[in-house]
């Protein structure tokens, strides 16, 4: 079995998470109500075909998860793709990976925190959104500066919670179709002839895979997991299947009771309510609220509790390898978490949502950006499995080391190409200001280098 120190590293995390830990650890983060939220969004770009769009994004991150995998056994460290993309092919595009992710992980909390705070502020007007940002950026850094085990515990009572949620919503919504309340067929969440082009598809996929967005997370707890390295790996794609249901189920019940469907479908979901709309429409207002609330805390404190430890787990990889400014590495010797990276995420969270709040298009642009920042950084693990597996190692296994994370690229590819235009501008300049910093760095002689790489 690997470990950190043949890296070069020593043991500074507190190994104390086993497989569930680390398993409901990715659910919170993908959030099994998380639909509720961008459910509007996802059925304007598929034209009513949601299910289809989640099950294509499924599709894209099986392999992604399968990738995660496979690089998770080889490299058992803190720092996600960054860490797999500069081991298993080079310091220099593990620098460019991570540089990616961060535009996904520094962003994700303040996009969690956003729609938490205009969600509350629905109910409570007198409470504005920054106000509620303040509030969720505060008590989420209390609970992660306490420890990862306390961040556990707090995650199962969340999981819980939103499941028992979700359980109301679909046996409601189940009466309701036995009740004969149903807008459309029983499959045309999963296709409709008149609306279906895989451009359509994938661009509704682009904006699902948000769901998603959190298995990945897993990695970052790399050495923080007490039992095998690939267990690891089984948690993450245990996470994602789990999810993956959920996600279909729900937004399939959802799509069959949406009563303004053709509005949804010409004019979109600017205000984000689609879900609460259906959700009233089968129940009653009472089920309205109980799902907007639920969205707000799930959104506001349990996945962005667990984003925010996740990122700050990544900022520490990257500077105790000296490729982040080397404070963000200080672990507290006390409750052996990465305090100074946790405070770090906690005040550009803050920063980012409070500005965000001031724009009309701050959650659409928000979103877009997270994602591209997860697209490209995962187009980079699938050539990190491939050339540390296939060509360096030489395992011969061609359906997990060459196949698999081929089909992977491509996929994501397609779903990169069909995003947003803006989000391609802005995620295309982020990576270019990411070239100049690395070419800099080679200019001025401190090119990356990673531990073991000292001679």
């Amino acid at each position: 079995m690997s470990t950190i120190e043949q890296f070069g590293y020593r043991q500074e995390l507190k190994r104390s998470l086993g497989f569930a830990d680390l398993m409901i650890y990715g659910l919170i983060f993908m959030v099994p109500i998380a639909p509720f939220g961008i459910f509007g969004n996802v059925f304007h770009f598929s034209h009513g075909m949601v299910a289809l769009a989640y099950v294509v994004g499924l599709v894209a991150m099986a392999f992604t998860a399968l990738s995660y995998a496979q690089m998770a056994r080889a490299f058992p460290m803190a720092g996600s793709v960054y860490t797999y993309a500069g081991r298993g092919i080079a310091a220099p595009v593990g620098f460019m990976a991570g540089w990616a992710i961060l535009l996904d992980y520094v962003l994700v909390p303040s996009l969690l925190y956003l729609v938490a705070g205009v969600a509350m502020n629905s109910f409570v007007p007198a409470i504005p959104v920054w106000a509620w940002l303040i509030a969720f950026v505060l008590l989420n850094t209390i609970v992660n500066y306490f420890g990862i085990q306390m961040t556990a515990r707090i995650t199962r009572i969340m999981l819980v919670a939103e499941l028992a949620v979700l359980a109301i919503f679909l046996v409601v919504a189940g009466i309701a179709l036995a009740q004969g309340k149903a807008q459309t067929g029983a499959l045309t969440p999963l296709f409709e002839s008149s609306g279906f082009t895989w451009s359509v598809v994938f661009a509704a996929a682009s904006v699902a895979v948000l769901s998603f967005l959190g298995f990945d997370g897993i990695s970052t707890l790399a050495e923080e997991n007490r039992e095998d390295a690939r267990r690891l790996g089984r948690s993450m794609v245990a996470a994602l299947a789990v999810a993956a249901v959920l996600f279909v189920v729900q937004t399939w019940v959802a799509a069959l009771l949406t009563p303004n469907r053709d509005e949804l479908i010409n004019v979109g979901d600017p205000t984000g309510n689609a879900f609460y709309t259906t959700a009233e429409f089968a129940g009653g207002h009472w089920l309205a609220v109980l799902t907007a609330v639920a969205t707000a805390i799930a959104w506001g404190f349990a996945n962005s509790l667990v984003a925010q430890a996740a990122t700050s787990r990544l900022l520490f990889a990257m500077a105790r390898d000296r490729q982040l400014p080397r404070f963000l590495a200080k672990v507290d010797p006390k409750h052996q978490v990465p305090v100074n990276a946790t405070l770090v995420v906690a005040v550009l969270s803050l920063i980012v949502g409070i500005f965000m709040s001031t724009r009309s298009t701050g959650l659409g642009e928000l979103t877009s950006l997270v994602n591209f920042g997860a697209m490209s950084a995962f187009l980079l693990l699938h050539v990190a499995v491939v050339v540390h597996y296939f060509f360096r190692r030489r395992t011969g296994n061609w359906w997990s080391h060459l196949i698999a994370p081929v089909i992977g690229f491509l996929i994501l590819v397609a779903v990169v190409i069909n995003q947003n235009v803006a989000a391609q501008w802005v995620g295309g300049i982020w990576l270019a200001i990411g070239l100049i910093i690395l070419g800099v760095s080679y200019v001025l002689g401190r090119r990356p280098v990673l531990p073991s790489e000292v001679k």
